[in-house]
């Protein structure tokens, strides 16, 4: 099941990631990045299930079977983005930019900048692919912009924890995604309501949250509902974002427009919704193959239990096209009736 991340427990504890979080913040990033090696190889020896993970994820993406140097690059580049939150999130030194410290490459960003010049909110869907919070270097370049991220404050209290206590203004941002539905519904619409851009990672399901099973690097995987639904409910603009590392201090962040606002009707949503989540895991496996070791789910994501061996070569490296994601399944195809879960009334 793919929300068998939820019961993943928080690598390293509280006392290892606050302390990762004081070398970085006090002795530097380069300091904080020889730190990287021991944790990798603690998750090498001492988290199996993740390792498992990584080979069976590898080997559909690279398809070849992956040697553990491969399992060790792909948990290093995880540790990597983990550890640089510290100074995308943090306060920045007066006078130091997160632009001086990080090379980001940004590309399509027009379609984003159009939409809230016009007073649009945007939901800007991302996932565990790469960086989300590379995100922040929209604030610095469009400060007039409200960036609120939806977040699951519960699922990893030791690394919210630290975060919050580094950047009491991202926090307050912050909308808790551990809520009830309709509270997250309401916090969502008041946001795009009023311009904001809204964040939220739509590759994870929670548990006992409705899924649609889409094919995605050659097999069936659970893919969410809901962040569609509410997309559908609240006819707002849709946006991709991939926030790619690739070594050092260089960051890659594209951005597809995916809709100008889906309006599809309550009774053909049930039809619909598949086709664009089809849609979206598309676009995210174009990603995947692009930049293998950025995927971070470190779970059994296709829910086979076990390592699996590709289907057929791919090709990994690829790199991203020009052009921008549309978005299927938006034509009146006959279908049943479905309706977000914890909305308001009025807003179903």
């Amino acid at each position: 099941m793919s929300s068998e991340w939820k019961q993943r427990q928080e690598g390293g504890g509280r006392f290892a990631i606050g302390l990762i979080g004081a070398i970085s913040r006090h002795g530097g990033r380069a300091l904080g990045r020889l730190c990287l090696y021991p944790i990798t190889v603690y998750f090498l020896l001492k988290r199996g299930a993740e390792r498992r993970a990584s080979r069976a994820y590898l080997a559909r993406a690279l398809g070849l079977r992956p040697s553990l140097l491969d399992v060790a690059r792909h948990i290093h580049t995880f540790a990597s983005t983990i550890l640089d939150r510290v100074f995308l999130l943090g306060e920045q030194a007066p006078g130091r930019d997160i632009r001086e410290r990080f090379d980001v490459s940004i590309r399509g960003l027009d379609g984003i900048h159009a939409q809230l010049d016009q007073g649009r909110g945007v939901l800007l869907f991302g996932s565990h692919l790469g960086s989300f919070e590379v995100l922040r270097v929209l604030a610095r370049q469009r400060p007039d912009y409200t960036i609120r991220v939806v977040l699951d404050k519960a699922h990893s209290p030791a690394m919210t924890q630290l975060f919050d206590a580094m950047n009491p203004e991202i926090a307050a941002n912050v909308i808790d995604g551990s809520q009830d539905g309709p509270a997250i519904m309401l916090a969502i619409q008041q946001a795009a309501e009023q311009g904001h851009l809204v964040a939220l990672l739509v590759d994870r399901a929670q548990p006992g949250h409705p899924t649609v099973d889409v094919p995605f690097l050659g097999a069936p995987a659970e893919f969410p509902t809901a962040p569609w639904l509410i997309a559908a409910v609240l006819k707002v603009p849709v946006s991709l974002a991939f926030g790619l590392y690739h070594g050092g201090n260089r960051y890659e962040l594209v951005f597809e427009t995916f809709s100008e606002g889906l309006d599809i009707p309550r009774r053909e949503r049930a039809a619909a919704i598949p086709s664009l989540i089809r849609g979206y895991a598309a676009r995210l496996e174009h990603y995947v193959r692009y930049a293998p070791y950025n995927w971070f789910n470190f779970y059994d994501f296709w829910g086979h239990g076990d390592a699996c061996n590709p289907r057929e070569p791919t090709q990994p490296g690829l790199p991203p096209s020009a052009g921008a994601a549309a978005a299927p399944g938006t034509g009146r195809a006959a279908g049943g009736d479905a309706a977000v879960p914890g909305a308001p009334p009025g807003q179903r």
